[in-house]
């Protein structure tokens, strides 16, 4: 049976329900200073030194000085239940669109996203996912990921929390997705289109 496709009406009032739950992040930027700065910041305060420890680590960091401070690499969603792994490699955008996640209707999930951060500390990164069906916006969400400072050799990942597909026949189908990485300074650390279809299987 040929499944029902939502009219214009209906995708604006899935689009209205979503606009009321949106997660929007109220947050004032604190003011940037570069890592020998802080790196220099009240030395004889010892609470302080080991909070900048913990965040920079004790090792003197070497990297490329053409390399961008953040570089987000992969995109991964993580589903108990899927039959096999659903990873986008971030470091090829040509290759996203030959690609989609499909995922069973009611199927719990989370967003994995996968960034190293090579120069400076960054902060207020935030994760910023908004969803279209057949052109109109019918969801946006906002996540705030965190401060971090630099790591060239090793990945971070952050995980937005659990969320379940929506079920039902208005509901499947492909959605395109417009994701962001940025930060308080509105830096656009990396913007991907993607692509989601939900079935009422896994292999329908």
């Amino acid at each position: 049976m040929a499944e029902h496709e939502p009219t214009p009406e209906e995708l604006a009032a899935i689009a209205a329900a979503n606009e009321e739950s949106e997660n929007a992040v109220n947050y004032k930027a604190p003011a940037q200073k570069s890592l020998q700065e802080i790196q220099e910041l009240d030395k004889d305060d010892e609470s302080l030194r080991k909070y900048k420890e913990a965040l920079l680590g004790n090792a003197a960091v070497v990297v490329d000085p053409s390399a961008p401070n953040v570089q987000v690499t992969k995109m991964t969603l993580v589903c108990e239940t899927a039959p096999g792994p659903l990873v986008l490699d971030l470091k090829d955008l040509d290759k996203l669109k030959k690609n989609q996640f499909v995922i069973k209707e009611g199927a719990e999930y989370r967003v994995k996203i996968t960034f190293m951060v090579n120069k400076e500390i960054v902060s207020g990164l935030k994760y910023i996912q908004q969803s279209f069906r057949k052109g109109v916006k019918v969801d946006k969400t906002e996540y705030m990921v965190g401060s971090y400072g630099p790591r060239p050799k090793e990945e971070y990942e952050f995980l937005t929390p659990m969320e379940e597909a929506p079920k039902g026949l208005l509901v499947r189908g492909t959605y395109n997705i417009k994701s962001k990485f940025t930060d308080d300074d509105k830096h656009d650390h990396l913007s991907w289109e993607w692509s989601l279809t939900i079935k009422k299987d896994w292999k329908d």
